[in-house]
């Protein structure tokens, strides 16, 4: 058994030391043996993580300054027998902490979903027999049987691997399956490299092995993978933190006033304090925006609905205004960035290079220059030789089989030829499958007259070495060795996957086994380079995410020369050069800055190197995206301030880490979304310049009574009236505004600035003046026919005021009359007419009036309450035409 404390470098020991350490053999463990290893390291599950009960969590909802001003809110207006609105406020409240305490969960689910990955059922070979056990039962020791289909039950060292191979995108990014061997490996390999091990949560694709198990349970790397989730809390929305900020400041000032105002009337005019503690309670009740939350929610809400139509689908409301503040998009590759179906798209032969047009496995696409007897011959061998076929499906050409065969079976029928009927026509009679010592595949058919064809295609290296002479257009030629290598590393280099391909030609009567047979003298019929092509719209949303100044860094566990290719094809803006895993391991935390802003392509990345580059990010100040659909990608989707997850082809794992799931995969499915994003972050900017200046006009309009011992122009009820009237019901129109022409033009708000910018703050100054200033002309104006009316008209000029200015912020700085139509959010003429309609029932209908100490106004009072609405509204626009001005 092995010692304590660090694990040892499994995949870099020897099979038999690997058993020697583990106390085991070939022949596995007893099961008295395994009973007592399973009682002393315990069951191959992830243990859940501790949790709170529901009531701690639920009552952790409330801890926020913000949740804190509103239930002083509801308090005062409780105070005042205000139950309705006091049970309005209470419900956004309560609102607020249920969406808070279901989406706690997040990362309990996202644990919980990794733990699924581990598979029920392993064969086992327990007193030299085979069995199957249920796999929580495993032990370090016992040796496992795998076979094509079966899920990997713990972590691996291999013991024996026959042509198999394993599918490992979901722990590494490795594109394509992975070829396994048993020959130990360098120690410090990184773990897509590991050939000599099987990981546990990973598929087996083809061929049969026998393993050792070195680590279950919490042990393994998925484990390791649990435990980073686990670990990590979630970086804060930037949404949340500015709310925090805004609500500290609008708390520190409302009370500032209320104090000023109370000392004023008392010490100053010698008025009663109880009258003047009332006042101060509506200069809460008036500078508390209460709706606010509630507006938010319903902004973030309609983005939610038009991200799903661009098929975005958001689990959490934050992250919708947080993608609209996202400054890096950390993207993988296969099926993000790249269509994740392997295709030729370059062939060489003696003739020359030729490029094969077209994209996935549709076998649709020119060649260019048209293909000559080399080619022709190549494409035959390659039909021949592929255990793969593609058929068309309901969502377009779908590969059945090895993917990179799949690719060889497409050219084929690009260039005119029908593998099946080749295959009736040279029916294969002897096959060698694929090895990692000999690293190539061969198979044997019969031809006609009596001759057998052997077909073999695999690395360059190893096909070379057994050619001695290539096909040409004209017959054959002998081989120049050395410039075919160069030929194959060019390629390499360029991201492509290589492959030559070879044939020859077997006298009927020449024997010796299928090896021997392709040991040497065979001849070379080209290089095959295959890719991962990008899809068509992954370019142009890349342009446009830099165009938008969000930064594009490419994420993946793939090779490095693939990494590069895809880069440059996309338009990322540093292909070069490629920090790998191997690089980044060494960094220390300044390191890890200096490569996050320095370097746009990172390849071989574990997911502890994901979670740094996320981290590193941060403590530069970016907003970071990270994109991902395995489970080695769930601590950095968790981390990141919006973690994007693929919905078609992602694991659960990464999807119940994520915020954001996308529905059909593609990276320029992101980009719409960020535009969203920037939509709902304009949209809640114009709630607070439309809400926080109506507010501080009713507060400053008490304030000013306060202070200069004037009579209140508007009451307490009345404020209330006008908060849940007004305020509310026209800024929720602004949740549906169209996006600004510029919206993806311009840079992300830097991260730190608060919600007020200049402008914003501004605004909120001039017209909070100009409301109150409006509202005590409308009082002393209509005061000569009584205190009822006069605080009719005062009120009803405040909610004009309001009506009138909420055109105006429909768009920040552009003029009202070169705004959107209308017709292009109806929802502002209908919360409109709703307001007015409310206001003439507050005015005239007498129950009303007996409630709210209201009087009927006649025309000239209405229309004096119009014109000074329309001032405030014009005042507003000629700030916008001085900000234009001023070029901000």
């Amino acid at each position: 058994m092995p010692r304590e404390g660090a694990a040892p470098q499994w995949h870099a020991l020897a099979a038999a030391e690997v058993l020697a350490r583990l106390a085991s053999g070939p022949d596995g463990l007893g099961a008295a043996e395994a009973a007592a290893r399973l009682a002393r390291h315990g069951p191959n599950r992830l243990p859940p993580p501790p949790r709170d009960g529901p009531l701690r969590r639920f009552l952790r909802q409330f801890e926020s300054v913000y949740i804190h001003v509103l239930l002083a809110a509801a308090a005062v207006t409780a105070a005042l027998g205000l139950w309705l609105d006091a049970g309005v406020i209470l419900g956004v409240v309560l609102v607020n902490a249920l969406i808070g305490f279901i989406q706690e969960g997040r990362a309990e689910d996202a644990m919980e979903a990794i733990r699924r990955v581990l598979a029920p059922r392993a064969t086992v070979v327990r007193d030299g027999r085979l069995a199957e056990v249920d796999a929580a039962g495993l032990v370090p020791g016992d040796v496992v049987v795998l076979a094509a289909g079966d899920r990997v039950p713990a972590d691996l060292r291999l013991l024996e691997a026959h042509a198999l191979a394993v599918d490992e995108a979901a722990l590494t990014g490795e594109s394509v399956p992975v070829e396994k061997a048993v020959a130990a490996v360098a120690p410090q390999s990184p773990l897509a490299e590991r050939r000599s091990m099987a990981w546990a949560g990973t598929m087996v694709r083809r061929g049969q092995g026998r393993g050792v198990v070195v680590a279950t349970g919490p042990g393994t790397e998925i484990g390791r993978i649990s435990g980073m989730v686990a670990q990590r809390p979630p970086l804060a929305s930037p949404l949340l933190a500015r709310l925090a900020r805004l609500a500290r400041w609008v708390t520190a000032l409302t009370l500032l006033l209320a104090a000023a105002g109370f000392a004023a009337g008392v010490l100053w005019h010698g008025a009663d304090a109880a009258h003047m503690f009332l006042a101060s309670v509506a200069l809460a009740v008036a500078a508390i925006p209460e709706g606010l939350p509630a507006i938010v929610t319903i902004t973030l809400a309609v983005g939610v609905q038009r991200m799903a139509r661009r098929n975005a689908v958001i689990r959490r409301l934050p992250a919708v205004e947080t993608l609209g503040a996202v400054t890096v998009i950390c993207t993988d590759k296969t099926g993000t960035l790249t269509r994740g179906e392997m295709t030729v798209v370059e062939v060489v032969t003696a003739s020359g290079v030729h490029r094969v047009a077209g994209a996935g496995y549709e076998p649709r696409g020119a060649v260019v220059p048209p293909a000559d007897a080399a080619l022709t011959a190549l494409a035959g061998a390659c039909a021949l030789a592929a255990d793969a076929h593609v058929e068309p499906g309901p969502d377009g050409w779908r590969a059945a089989g090895d993917p990179v065969d799949a690719a060889l079976h497409v050219l084929a029928r690009k260039l005119g030829l029908d593998p099946a009927a080749l295959a009736v026509s040279a029916p294969r009679i002897a096959a060698l499958p694929f090895d990692p010592a000999r690293r190539f595949t061969a198979s044997l058919h019969r031809e006609a007259a009596g001759r057998r064809l052997l077909c073999l295609k695999g690395a360059p290296e190893a096909v070379l070495a057994r050619c001695a002479r290539v096909r040409t257009a004209r017959g054959e030629a002998p081989l120049e060795a050395a410039a075919w290598r160069a030929r194959a590393e060019a390629m390499a280099r360029a991201g492509r996957r290589v492959l030559a391909v070879a044939e020859r030609r077997v006298e009927d009567g020449a024997g010796g086994p299928l090896e021997a047979l392709a040991g040497d003298g065979l001849t070379l019929l080209g290089l095959v380079g295959i890719m991962d092509p990008p899809r068509p719209e992954a370019a142009p949303a890349v342009a446009q995410a830099r165009r938008a100044g969000i930064a594009v860094k490419l994420v993946t566990g793939d090779h490095p020369g693939t990494a590069a290719a895809v880069a440059r094809a996309v338009g990322i803006a540093r292909p070069e050069p490629v920090r790998t895993g191997g690089e980044l391991a060494t960094l220390d935390e300044r390191g890890w800055r200096e490569a996050a802003a320095g370097c746009d392509v990172f390849a071989r990345t574990s997911p502890e190197q994901k979670l740094r580059l996320v981290e590193a990010l941060d403590g530069l100040g970016a907003v970071v995206a990270m994109t991902g659909d395995g489970v080695n990608d769930a601590p950095a989707l968790r981390r990141a301030h919006v973690g994007v997850a693929m919905g078609r082809g992602g694991t659960e794992a990464a999807r119940e880490a994520a915020e954001v799931v996308l529905a059909d995969d593609h990276f320029a499915t992101i980009v719409a979304a960020v535009e969203e994003g920037r939509v709902v972050d304009d949209n809640v900017r114009k709630a607070l310049l439309f809400v926080l200046p109506t507010n501080g006009a009713e507060a400053l309009a008490v304030w000013i009574g306060m202070v200069t011992g004037l009579p209140l122009p508007v009451t307490p009820l009345q404020i209330l009236w006008i908060n849940m009237v007004t305020a509310v019901t026209l800024a929720l129109a602004l949740a549906f505004e169209a996006p600004e022409p510029d919206v993806m033009a311009r840079p992300p708000r830097p991260p730190r600035a608060g919600l007020l910018s200049p402008l914003l703050a501004w605004r909120v100054a001039l017209v909070s003046v100009l409301g109150a200033g409006a509202v005590y002309l409308a009082y002393e104006l209509v005061a000569p026919r009584g205190e009822a009316a006069a605080r009719t008209a005062a009120a009803n000029t405040l909610v004009l005021a309001e009506a009138a200015y909420l055109f105006t912020t429909r768009r920040v700085l552009a003029p009202l009359w070169r705004g959107p139509p209308l017709r292009a959010n109806p929802w502002v003429a209908r919360a409109v007419a709703a307001v007015l309609a409310l206001q003439l029932l507050f005015t005239h209908a007498p129950p009303l009036q007996a409630l709210f100490g209201t009087a009927a106004l006649g025309p000239g009072a209405w229309g004096l309450a119009a014109a000074l609405g329309l001032a405030v509204a014009a005042a507003a626009e000629l700030d916008k035409a001085a900000w234009r001005r001023l070029g901000r």
